[in-house]
């Protein structure tokens, strides 16, 4: 230690005192606005916030269409592994967001059930949009000529295959009514279309409600096509033919 006095002024000296008039735990504002420290935490949350809406967009699981929320119609598809064919015009698509890129096919816990009690109540059931198949025999009434072919082809064409379904709306036995895609031979097929062309189906009638997408006009000039070459149900004589709405209207259906 040096014998010699300090040099430090005795000014200098009260400004290193301690002022005991300030409170002793007086946060340090800076802390918390150095850019250092508030850059981190804003792209943090940014980056939460982000992923969350970006789950709920595209890789929330819908199970069913009452679960589609109202700005996803029109405007969004479902891309899902078809588990069951109902009718010749419906069946039920197990949603799979993301498709393989989320996981789905590989990923152990990216599995679609394949057995019925684990499936029911997590399936949309579709109704094909612009077409009308014949019915199958159901509540007490008898199936009308051509239904089983239609529904024959429509579980072979599509059980267990991977589809995409651009939906419209609800209709009112609580399916989702969808444009139907699914890749064929590497073609990207409209599944509605085809039915018209092989006479699968006809053209949906309606007095209002009938959805086709931008499709209609395509889709009725299949539909004469399929007329003229008299493919499926327009093979017999054309008195005793009878449309699948003109059916419905006969049966009661609305």
């Amino acid at each position: 230690m040096p014998w010699w006095p300090s040099t430090t002024s005795v000014k200098e000296q009260k400004e290193k005192a301690t002022d005991w008039t300030e409170p002793l735990n007086k946060p340090d504002w800076s802390h918390y606005t150095d850019p250092r420290n508030l850059i981190p935490v804003v792209l943090l949350t940014t980056t939460c916030i982000g992923s969350y809406a970006f789950y709920r967009s595209y890789l929330r699981r819908i199970p069913q269409a009452s679960f589609i929320q109202a700005n996803f119609w029109r405007r969004r598809s479902l891309l899902g592994k078809v588990t069951r064919v109902g009718d010749g015009d419906n069946f039920h698509l197990f949603h799979t967001p993301g498709g393989r890129l989320a996981g789905w096919g590989w990923l152990p816990w990216r599995r679609v059930p394949i057995k019925a009690p684990e499936l029911k109540g997590k399936t949309v059931q579709i109704r094909l949009a612009g077409i009308d198949a014949p019915e199958m025999a159901h509540f007490g009434r008898p199936e009308q000529p051509g239904g089983k072919e239609a529904l024959d082809w429509l579980t072979k064409y599509l059980l267990g295959k991977r589809v995409r379904a651009y939906v419209y709306r609800k209709d009112q036995y609580d399916r989702a009514v969808a444009s139907v895609y699914v890749w064929k031979w590497l073609i990207r097929r409209d599944v509605g279309l085809q039915m018209l062309r092989k006479g699968l189906a006809t053209v949906y009638e309606a007095k209002s409600g009938a959805e086709f997408g931008a499709v209609e006009k395509k889709y009725r000039s299949v539909e004469e096509w399929a007329k003229r070459k008299r493919k499926g149900i327009w093979a017999g004589k054309r008195e005793n033919f009878e449309s699948p709405r003109d059916y419905k209207t006969r049966h009661g259906e609305k």
